[in-house]
């Protein structure tokens, strides 16, 4: 596996996902948002993943301006916009190769071999 957590350090559910690979001995790398987001490739990664980039979206996100934009301009527009402000994404975002998950999702994880 080559897992890589995408979150923060205040973010308590980015805290139980490392938690959850720390258990069980699974090596992962961390990815400190406020310092680095995803990049492009990784992005559409995730988007392909999880199955769009509204399913990315936290609907509880402090910038609701933001999110209100991102949700209300053209499809064309709106990766760019999410890239540019990441932090209206559900963290953490774990990726695994293909696969991915947004949230906290151990049920998931478990499957992942």
């Amino acid at each position: 596996m080559n897992i890589q957590i995408f979150g923060t350090k205040k973010s308590a559910d980015t805290r139980k996902a490392e938690r959850f690979f720390k258990e069980r001995g699974i090596k992962f790398q961390f990815v400190d948002m406020k310092e680095k987001g995803l990049s492009k490739g990784e992005f559409n990664s995730v988007k392909q993943a999880v199955g769009g980039v509204d399913n990315m979206l936290d609907e509880n996100a402090k910038d609701q301006d933001t999110l209100a934009l991102v949700k209300h301009i053209v499809a064309e527009d709106k990766e760019e916009k999410i890239l540019e402000n990441q932090q209206i994404l559900i963290l953490p975002i774990v990726r695994n190769g293909k696969k991915a998950t947004v949230g906290y999702k151990p049920e998931v994880w478990k499957e992942w071999d």
